[in-house]
């Protein structure tokens, strides 16, 4: 009696595991993968795994496992058409996303600045450590300052990078208008008393 090998087609899919992470300044990892198999006498341990199903990232982006057809290898002799049909693992790092919104605001003209420093800091948030001292800068003194943008800055530390978030700034607008109180200028001439001696005299200048 023999027994030969299985001619019967066998595929076998194999698809990495995926992982989505947020950024938040630690390793991340993503291991493993899944089989599925098209011939119930045909199972995972029919078949030999040479590659690495692992990959590890910090900052935001989009990391293979670099799975390949090529380190998955048939060992079971009963069959001997045994095709490998991979989709590689994947870890993706999102960004935080963050929104900075700054106030707006006016006043009359008071000979003082009006400024509005504080911001509003909404989202996924920065991590720790990696920003600092996030404020507004707008200073508008005068009508003629017009519409003045109350920016809005931030001091990055060393380990931020641009790449690891997605920031939308919503900058105020600050305005000073016109003061409504009364204004009186008082303008007095000077005066001047002479003697008439024949020739031209003159009385000049005012105060204020």
């Amino acid at each position: 009696l023999s027994i030969t090998a299985s001619t019967e087609k066998v595929v076998v899919t194999i698809t990495g595991n995926r992982e989505n992470k947020l950024y938040d300044g630690t390793e991340k990892e993503a291991e493993g993968y899944t089989a599925s198999i098209d011939n119930a006498l045909y199972t995972e341990a029919d078949f030999k795994f040479t590659g690495n199903a692992k990959v590890n990232g910090t900052d935001a982006d989009s990391y293979k496992m670099g799975l390949t057809a090529a380190q998955f290898k048939n060992k079971n002799g009963n069959f001997k058409k045994v095709t490998f049909v991979v989709t590689d693992g994947e870890l993706v790092i999102n960004p935080r996303t963050v929104e900075l919104t700054s106030e707006s605001g006016s006043k009359p003209y008071d000979g003082t600045a009006l400024t509005k420093p504080d911001v509003t800091v909404t989202g996924d948030g920065f991590v720790d450590g990696e920003v600092t001292d996030v404020k507004a800068t707008g200073s508008a003194l005068y009508v003629s300052d017009g519409e003045v943008t109350n920016t809005i800055v931030y001091t990055a530390g060393d380990k931020f990078k641009d790449s690891n978030y997605s920031i939308t700034k919503n900058e105020g607008k600050l305005i000073i208008t016109e003061s409504a109180d009364e204004v009186v200028v008082t303008i007095t001439g000077d005066k001047k008393t002479e003697i008439y001696d024949g020739t031209e005299k003159t009385a000049k200048g005012y105060s204020i």
